[in-house]
Parts: C-alpha cells; sequence; structure tokens
C-alpha cells in the first residue's frame, strides 16, 4: 500500500551486515522522520543487530532478520550483481520504492517494469523527486563528479583531465581479501584498476550529458590508503578561467546544494569524514585548473546520498538526519 502522508517512511534494509547497511542504520535511527522496519541478512539472522555493528550497542535492540517485509522504501546493500539477483528472486511491491547502492543499475537503469534514476542529487535533484527507483552513485564517482560539474555544465572542459584519488579500506567491503587485509593496508598505499576502474562509466555518462554529448577523457589512478575511510582526490585539466573566475563558477553552481562547499584555502580528508559533505577547493597553476575533492566513502559516497535521495523522493527537507559533524581531532 502506497505511505500515508506525514507518517514516518517505513524502511527495509536488504544486505544488513555490510559497512554501507551499518551506515544507514546509525544515519536512520536518528532520522526524525525514518522508522526502520527490517534489516534483512542471509547470514545473520536473528542476531542483534549490534552483534555485528558494534557502535549500535546501546542504540538498538533490532534483530536482523532473514526475510523481507513490508516497506515503503528498501535499500540494497550487496554486493554489485546481487541487487539484480535479488529483485529477480523477490516480489517487492509496486508501491514500495528501491534504492540500490550497489552498480547494478547505474549504467543501464532499466529492470523489468522498474527505471532507476541516477542518484547524484546536485546534478538530477529534479528526477530524484519524481523517481520510484535510485542507482546510487559510486564513492570515487561522486567525488570526482562533484569536482567537475560546474565546469562540465559549462562546457569549459576542453581537454583531459587528469585525476588521482585515495580511499580507505571501508570502499573495499566488509570481505577479506589480500589487500583489505591489515598486514597489507598497514603502512602501505598501491594503486589498483589504474585508468580502469569500474567508476569510470558512470563518471562519463554524467559528464557527457552535463556537456551536451561531449565526452571527456578521464585518465583515473585509484589509491589504496593506510586508513579506514575517506576519498581525498585531486583532479587537474586545462582550462581557461582565471582561479577568481573559477571559484565563482563553482559557487555559484552548488549555492543551492546543501552538502558542497568551497573552500577558501587547502582542506584535508579529516574535514569530511563522519559527514555527508563534499568539500571542494580549487586553486591555478598555469593553463591548469587543480581541484581538491574531499567525501567520506560511506557517507556522501553511498549511505548518506542514499538517505539523501531518499529524502528528496519522499518530500523530506533535503538535509533531514544528516547534519553529522566532522571530527578532526
Amino acid at each position: 500500500m502506497p505511505r500515508t502522508k506525514n507518517k514516518p517512511v517505513k524502511i527495509g534494509i536488504v544486505g544488513g551486515a555490510g559497512y554501507t547497511a551499518g551506515e544507514l542504520i546509525r544515519i536512520l535511527i536518528n532520522h526524525p522522520q525514518a522508522e526502520i522496519a527490517f534489516v534483512q541478512s542471509s547470514s545473520q539472522g536473528g542476531q542483534p543487530l549490534h552483534s555485528i555493528h558494534r557502535d549500535l550497542l546501546g542504540e538498538t535492540e533490532m534483530k536482523f532478520t532473514d526475510t523481507t517485509g513490508a516497506a515503503d522504501v528498501i535499500f540494497l546493500c550487496l554486493s554489485h550483481g546481487l541487487s539484480t539477483e535479488f529483485l529477480n528472486n523477490n516480489a517487492i511491491d509496486e508501491h514500495c520504492k528501491i534504492i540500490d547502492l550497489g552498480n547494478d543499475f547505474r549504467l543501464n537503469g532499466q529492470h523489468r517494469e522498474r527505471t532507476f534514476i541516477y542518484g547524484l542529487p546536485e546534478m538530477f535533484r529534479d528526477d530524484i523527486t519524481k523517481a520510484d527507483n535510485i542507482a546510487n552513485p559510486g564513492c570515487f564517482a561522486t567525488a570526482i563528479q562533484l569536482a567537475l560539474l560546474p565546469i562540465a555544465k559549462q562546457s569549459l572542459i576542453e581537454d583531459e583531465v587528469h585525476a588521482n584519488a585515495i580511499t580507505g579500506s571501508t570502499g573495499a567491503g566488509r570481505g577479506l581479501s589480500e589487500t583489505s587485509q591489515f598486514s597489507y593496508r598497514n603502512n602501505n598505499v598501491s594503486a589498483y584498476k589504474v585508468f580502469t576502474h569500474q567508476h569510470l562509466g558512470e563518471i562519463g555518462k554524467t559528464l557527457r550529458r552535463a556537456q551536451q554529448g561531449r565526452e571527456v577523457k578521464i585518465n583515473f589512478v585509484p589509491v589504496r590508503g593506510n586508513f579506514a575511510r575517506g576519498i581525498f582526490a585531486t583532479l587537474y585539466t586545462s582550462c581557461r578561467l582565471t582561479k577568481e573566475e573559477a571559484e565563482a563558477c563553482y559557487t555559484e553552481y552548488y549555492s543551492d546544494h546543501p552538502f558542497v562547499h568551497v573552500a577558501s584555502r587547502g582542506v584535508s580528508m579529516k574535514e569530511a569524514v563522519n559527514t555527508n559533505k563534499c568539500i571542494l577547493q580549487i586553486e591555478k597553476h598555469g593553463d591548469y585548473l587543480f581541484v581538491t575533492s574531499i567525501i567520506d566513502n560511506l557517507i556522501k559516497g553511498a549511505s548518506g546520498q542514499a538517505v539523501q535521495n531518499m529524502n528528496l523522493m519522499f518530500g523530506i527537507e533535503e538535509t533531514s538526519g544528516l547534519h553529522l559533524k566532522s571530527i578532526t581531532f
């Protein structure tokens, strides 16, 4: 049944044992207009949420379930490829909205009768407010797109973009692999998927739309960091704007977007960690525009942006439940 206006949004979370689900729960249990109806996990059914998400001890006594139930919106926090499998194998009420945090529908937004809108509010806010299904952007994609959108919308990207971004270990998910173990990550930095990262597809699609069909070549070097969370991205490209003109372009573009801020001085990653902010800083070096973009990969790069999209979909204040402060010391 459709949700009755002014009642809390009933929420289901599928794939509840992972990092993004843990962040969703942490945000939503304090959201003034949300009510978590169920948190599904195929491996943890019957166990308290805080047995896996230990920061929830004392916050909630909810337990994981191994089945789904009635909800106004379901967040899919599944490994890539498994969202399609879930929707194929489960009958979801037609009135229930879907927000997918995986990459299944970012490029091809169609699944049977459901059409998924790409959920980058700073580009597609109007579409999101009318959407029933959202493909939540990737974390690297969010940081890079927000660093380029203002000049892309002015068709000012006329050259290749060079991007380097380092991310914390939570970006690899909760499952263990050789490169996510402490002994590998500690005191170590390594590049991976150089020029081939899966987020390049969605970045290219958004920038083509912003630039009326013109291609943007991005040379992207992703880097694994020896810290838990956050993304620190730097990008440069030839640009005819002066520094003052570029800062004005960015400030104007994001003037009505509450989570993107243009800093007037150098920034560090901790300023965005634990928040839904993206903080940008602009420099000009000769002909090159140099942009620093920082986000929390689990919040603005995943669960916080998903809640931001939920707010827009249900006509709730965009910042509701997302007033989170960073910890810089």
